[in-house]
């Protein structure tokens, strides 16, 4: 389903398409067409820095923040395809305009910000090095993208000193203008206000190791952060050369005290030094709450389905149940072995107190893996008249719910959240 967010961010480059070919119609097809490609390819570009300042309003309009930077992604990526095109139909315009000293320098900036722009997309695509298991570190990827405002202040003054014929109607101009100024003002709030203003400050209450799992039990210094059980954060360990953000579920529910808890998995780099890093009384720093992957109180049967680290919002969600929670709740674990179930004695304390809820956890070494036959002989319901919410790599979530297409049994409705935010 098209979220509002998507349509408002495509009718925006298509707006300045549309401007583009109506405003330069009368000089000819292939010079409309290449101001329009160009066009959209300004307005694209200012559309995806606008999204990457992750605003919760527009957040709300995408349906979290894994879709809105889905759109984010595959808008960078249709911005440089937009400023090859144009760069390739290059508008005509030769006895219609007076060349000046400005436009030139506009016209070679041009070619600036395209090269600019294509290494900053191969680094984008580039997750892992070609020809080797190393994968490109997070902090050079993340760090890669603080020049995306620079690139684009370059493509802004471009379409603004390039030369154009005279009296032409400025609707154009103005649009690109404003997309511009939009984005350049969330460029600079990304990089230089919302890293001071946005993160609230906890300090590390307690550390608990699970084998490759750390839990991190945080407590606010001053106001507690407001959250839904299922959202996430971006945590920022203070010094220990732990700074650079990363997202992760808060596995909790909201407490009194405003205290946190997150679960983290030694997965890479990062998160194989934390724990030798960290220490009680450490200061860190917490951006959130995010995502939209929250508890459905309206729906009655649900299959709560994590595999491996991704029980970390269904911990949550178990914690957040009330004596008032009536919903017939089947949560299904997959691990590999049973020492990765970290919280397993913590949520058959949960379920002993809510009968409606039922946790199963399967080891797929001592058990075997989960199938889709398997899960509807662990579930209490038809699972066609439930609804599935999903944690987990996205492989096992597929031949789960294909198993249960061609079973018949498909859920009437799928949740999931992609975690993978580059």
């Amino acid at each position: 389903m098209t979220s509002i967010g998507s349509l408002l961010a495509t009718l925006a480059v298509l707006a300045a398409a549309a401007l583009g070919l109506q405003t330069y119609a009368p000089y000819g097809t292939t010079t409309a067409v290449g101001i329009a490609l160009g066009a959209a390819s300004i307005a694209a570009m200012g559309v995806v820095l606008i999204l990457a300042a992750r605003p919760p309003l527009i957040e709300r309009l995408f349906g979290g923040l894994d879709r809105m930077y889905g759109v984010h992604k595959w808008l960078g990526i249709a911005a440089l395809a937009l400023m090859i095109g144009h760069n390739t139909i290059e508008p005509d315009l030769e006895g219609v305009v007076r060349e000046t000293r400005a436009g030139e320098f506009a016209a070679d900036v041009g070619e600036i910000a395209l090269n600019g722009f294509i290494g900053l997309l191969l680094v984008s695509w580039i997750k892992r090095i070609p020809f080797t298991r190393l994968e490109l570190p997070w902090p050079i990827w993340r760090f890669s993208h603080r020049f995306t405002g620079l690139l684009f202040a370059v493509a802004a003054f471009h379409q603004l000193a390039i030369d154009q014929p005279a009296g032409i109607n400025p609707a154009l101009g103005l649009y690109l203008n404003a997309l511009s100024l939009a984005g350049l003002a969330a460029w600079l709030y990304t990089q230089f206000v919302a890293p001071f203003l946005r993160p609230r400050r906890f300090v590390l209450d307690r550390i608990d190791r699970h084998g490759a799992v750390t839990e991190l039990t945080l407590r606010p210094e001053g106001r507690p952060l407001r959250w839904q059980a299922g959202q996430f954060a971006f945590v920022s360990p203070t010094g220990a050369g732990m700074a650079e953000p990363h997202p992760f579920t808060i596995a909790s529910a909201p407490a009194a005290d405003g205290s946190l808890r997150f679960g983290i998995k030694a997965l890479g780099g990062w998160t194989k030094r934390l724990p030798e890093r960290l220490a009680p009384g450490q200061r860190v720093r917490v951006d959130g709450p995010y995502g939209r992957f929250v508890f459905r109180k309206r729906v009655q049967c649900q299959v709560w389905l994590a595999g491996g680290i991704g029980i970390t919002p269904f911990l949550a969600w178990a914690e957040a149940l009330t004596n008032a929670d009536r919903q017939d709740i089947a949560l299904i674990w997959a691990v590999t072995t049973r020492d990765e179930a970290f919280a397993a004695d913590r949520l058959a304390a949960i379920a002993a107190r809510h009968p409606g809820l039922t946790v199963h956890v399967v080891a797929s070494r001592e058990d075997g893996r989960l199938t889709a036959e398997r899960l509807t002989g662990l579930v209490p319901f038809a699972l066609r008249d439930s609804e599935l919410f999903y944690c987990g790599p996205t492989g096992l979530r597929d031949a789960v719910v294909s198993g249960l297409k061609a079973m018949g049994q498909k859920p009437r409705r799928v949740h999931s959240e992609a975690f993978e935010l580059r």
